[in-house]
């Protein structure tokens, strides 16, 4: 372990969960690094039912931004590049771009593509997917609102999905952020968890456990609010 990481705080996990508001001041002093931390939630959830598990996979709107800059492709046929281009898309095309994806070139962070588009992205399930670019109607990367599905990609998306074991990970922030775009950010999470658990069949509380931490920090136990 470095230097570092010895002067964080010892058996911070073993402290009682206290709101996100009385919990931030502690992460951003633990943030040490050199580099502008972000701020990360760890979900530990309640996926193993009897008849099946539960899986988990939506996007969350960040009001407060993610602080990154992401570059967004579409995928669309001619009458809707312009609409495209105009909601700010960094590469837009159609069967052309097709083919450059064919051909390995993956140079966006982000993909969108219309509806009649993606039987032909559909062929290349294992040039996007191991990537995690495959447009998704449930993630709104597939549809015929180019501008919106730009829009919101570009302000601040967050993917929750959860793992074979039950846990979520994502990030609501950097260091540099206002505790109050931290915590609208958190929110914002916990409003889409509330909302995907009642189109589950789930026995008990979606959410067993949640930990906050910064890239380089050391984790803490939050407390929710409300059990859902």
């Amino acid at each position: 372990m470095s230097k570092r990481y010895k002067k964080l705080p010892k058996d911070s996990k073993e402290l009682s969960a206290v709101t996100i508001d009385k919990i931030l001041n502690t992460i951003k002093a633990n943030c040490t690094a050199k580099f502008d931390e972000s701020v990360d939630l760890s979900f530990i959830i309640n996926n193993k039912q009897k008849k099946n598990e539960i899986n988990l996979r939506t996007v969350v709107n960040l009001p407060g931004g993610t602080g990154k800059t992401v570059k967004v492709a579409v995928v669309c046929e001619d009458a809707k590049i312009e609409e495209a281009k105009a909601a700010n898309a960094d590469i837009v095309g159609g069967d052309d771009f097709v083919e450059k994806i064919k051909n390995g070139e993956l140079n966006f962070e982000k993909l969108i593509c219309t509806p009649s588009m993606m039987i032909k992205l559909s062929k290349l399930g294992k040039i996007l997917g191991p990537k995690g670019l495959m447009p998704n109607p449930k993630l709104g990367t597939v549809t015929n609102d180019i501008s919106k599905a730009v829009n919101e990609a570009k302000a601040g998306q967050a993917e929750i999905r959860n793992d074979k074991d039950g846990n979520i990970g994502l990030s609501i922030g950097k260091k540099s952020f206002d505790d109050d775009k931290l915590i609208k950010n958190y929110n914002a999470v916990i409003d889409t968890l509330e909302k995907e658990k009642s189109n589950l069949t789930i026995k008990g509380d979606l959410i067993k456990q949640v930990y906050i931490t910064s890239s380089m920090g050391v984790s803490y136990k939050i407390k929710l609010e409300k059990n859902f």
